[in-house]
């Protein structure tokens, strides 16, 4: 049986949204903009990796980022046009996930450390 080719743009969304992180900052977007130390916080990702991802999410047309000129300067994050279009597809992995992938807690024996 032949192997079907896969589409070279498919791959490349599936890249794009498989980056660590990627899909998360995109999905935490999807309600409102908003602030990089509310993404740090709800996400749990690093400043550097955030600023990073958002810089390529950014460049991907996929996410903008809104300076307004206050004192101190506010900057928000939001989805673009593109950004946005991709909801039904991340709502459609919140409700499978929902369905199908059971919740993870942490192990007993990690959240205490073991003496010995």
């Amino acid at each position: 049986m032949v192997q079907p080719e896969l589409c070279p743009r498919f791959e490349q969304a599936v890249g794009m949204l498989s980056r660590r992180w990627n899909a998360l900052i995109i999905f935490s977007l999807l309600g409102e903009s908003q602030r990089f130390c509310t993404m740090t916080e709800s996400i749990g990702i690093s400043n550097r990796l955030l600023s990073e991802r958002l810089k390529e999410l950014e460049k991907d047309g996929i996410v903008e980022r809104n300076v307004f000129p206050e004192t101190p300067v506010r900057i928000e994050y939001s989805l673009t046009e593109k950004g946005r279009a991709l909801a039904p597809v991340m709502q459609e992995i919140e409700k499978w996930s929902q369905e199908w992938l059971p919740v993870q807690e942490a192990a007993e024996d990690e959240q205490e450390p073991s003496v010995r």
